[in-house]
Formats: C-alpha cells, structure tokens, sequence
C-alpha cells in the first residue's frame, strides 16, 4: 500500500532553514521551562509514599483531609482524582520512620468514618533509593546516547552519527519541556517512554540515512540535497504509515488506558510527532551544515572497492598457488 507514489521529490531541504528556526525556538523554550519550573520528580525519583483509594462513590476529599490532619504521618500530604471521581491518590513526600508501621493500617483508620472504600495500592519509596534510581535513569539515558553514537559511527561515518544524535537530543529536550509544561510527575514511567522514543526516533533516522547514503552510492547527482530530497520522498510513504500506526496505538493508550499509563502514553505522543519530524527537519539538514562532500564520499567508495579487489586477487593468487 502506497499512500504517496514516487512521481515528484518533495523539496524537504528547501524549508530545512525554517525547521531549524522552529527546532531552535522548541528547544531553547523547553530548556527554559527546565530551568525556570524544574522537573516533578515523583515518588519513585524523589521518595515518598502513594496510597491509592478507591470509593463506592464520589470521594469526598474535602471530609478525607480533615480526618488525615489529625495524623502527623500525613502532614504535607496531597488528595487528588486519579482518573475518576471515586478513586483518588494520597501523595506524601515523606515516608514512616518506623518499620512497624503498616500506612495502609494507619489510612484505613484514619478513613474509617468517610464512607465504604478499599486501599488499591500504597507505594514506598525511601530518599535513598529515589535517588540511587534518579541517578540510574540519567545514566541510563546517557548510555543509550553513547551507544547510538558509536553504532552510527561504526555503520555510517562521523557526520551521520553526529547528525543523530543531535536529533535525539533535540527530541528528549522537547518531551522533557512539554512535561514540565503540563506538570506530570517523572517517574520510572516516564523514563521508559523517553528510552523507547530514543528507539523509535534513532529507527526512523537510520532508514533515512540508509535511503540516503543508497542514493549518494548509485546517484551521479553531486548535489547532495537533491539526493536527501530524493531519500527522504521515498520513505515518505513508510515512514507516514508506521507513524500514524504509532500514533493510533499510543492515543487509544492515553485516552483509554487509565491514569497509571497517562505519563508514560503522553510522553510517547509527544516523542512520536517530534521524533518523525526530526528524523526529517533535524537529522537531514545537518549533513548539509556539516559539509558532507558526494564527491569525496565516491572517491572513498571507490578506494574501498580498489583495496577489496587486490585482497581478493592476492587471496585468488595465493590458493592457486602463484605466490
């Protein structure tokens, strides 16, 4: 199924200027937001307690708060709706000091006169651990990111892998601003989605790279945004099918899937939309900026082939016997 046969190249390269302007105001935004408003770390990064309750009817949080002041445990803690108005969420930046504490046995005393519930979930997260795990996520992101550097570097050359990764970055900068934008808590959801967007955007980037870098070998064109105009066009119908698939399957997760997917779906929508623009608008263009030469490149194809075949004239020599 083809959704845009190959009859006319689209001219990607010529609005490039425009994208950079757009990418440069997305990022530089985002990185002010970051500063300014700072990330919400949840429980699960920054320690904490979450009791999950779920009434038969419409939790009276007003009546919830007043019964939890009377416990110094809960001092500091926020009531909020989780998805419906029957279940809400007992968010706490502090934890119980002692072990022999149960917080769900001290909630469902402290709740015992507000109506019929049940106590779904209660997650407890230490400042230690939240950190230790902070730390982990960020160290994980920055391994992923140097891992993509060397693999691109390996399969293309320098400019390509460079050109990825500024492409990535670009992306987990805008998800991480529209976050704080909207002030959804950064939790080990929120760190998958942004580890799966540096995968789904770094696949987009290869195909067009290798669509590319097919079409400097074969094409005589030396006009190398000629020829990125030419790639990106054919992957252009791949490329709107496999993104509008995503898109489809994510939206039905953040519209249907509950609150506890909420952050890790929105993260996902926004890395998608950024992530296919930026395999195209960002990545791109920057082997144009970086000076990638179609000339020089046949020239290394063509010492390439030149060594390849004395290797296998030598090896040919030698298991006949004449050397």
């Amino acid at each position: 199924m083809e959704f845009f046969k190959y009859t006319r190249t689209f001219s990607f390269m010529g609005k490039s200027k425009f994208a950079l302007v757009l990418s440069v105001v997305l990022v530089l935004s985002s990185l002010a937001l970051l500063a300014i408003k700072g990330l919400n770390y949840g429980v699960d990064f920054a320690g904490g307690t979450i009791i999950q309750v779920k009434y038969d009817k419409t939790a009276p949080i007003d009546e919830m708060r007043e019964k939890l002041k009377s416990n110094s445990i809960f001092n500091g803690a926020s009531i909020t709706e989780f998805g419906s108005p029957d279940e809400v969420v007992i968010r706490m930046k502090t934890t119980s000091g002692d072990v022999t504490v149960d917080i769900g046995d001290v909630t469902r005393e402290a709740l015992k006169e507000t109506g019929n519930y049940e106590i779904r979930r209660v997650d407890i997260v230490g400042p230690k651990v939240g950190n230790e795990l902070r730390e982990k996520g960020i160290m994980s992101l920055l391994l992923a990111i140097m891992g993509i550097l060397i693999y691109v570097a390996f399969r293309f050359e320098w400019r390509f892998a460079v050109a990825s990764i500024v492409a990535l970055v670009h992306d987990v900068s805008i998800a991480l601003g529209a976050i704080t934008l909207v002030g959804l808590d950064v939790n080990l959801d929120v760190l998958a989605a942004l580890l799966t967007i540096l995968g789904y955007s770094l696949n987009d980037t290869i195909i067009v790279f290798d669509r590319i870098r097919e079409g400097v070998t074969e094409s005589k064109n030396l006009e190398l945004d000629e020829t990125i105009d030419e790639s990106i066009t054919k992957t252009l119908a791949r490329t709107t099918l496999t993104s509008l698939t995503t898109l489809f399957v994510v939206f039905t997760l953040f519209m249907f899937g509950g609150e506890i997917i909420h952050s890790f779906a929105f993260t996902l929508l926004v890395g998608i939309v950024v992530g296919t623009y930026s395999s195209i608008f960002v990545a791109s263009p920057i082997l144009l900026w970086f000076g990638f030469d179609v000339k020089n490149y046949h020239a290394k194809l063509a010492a390439k082939a030149k060594r390849e075949a004395e290797k296998a004239k030598m090896r040919a020599q030698y298991e006949s016997g004449v050397v």
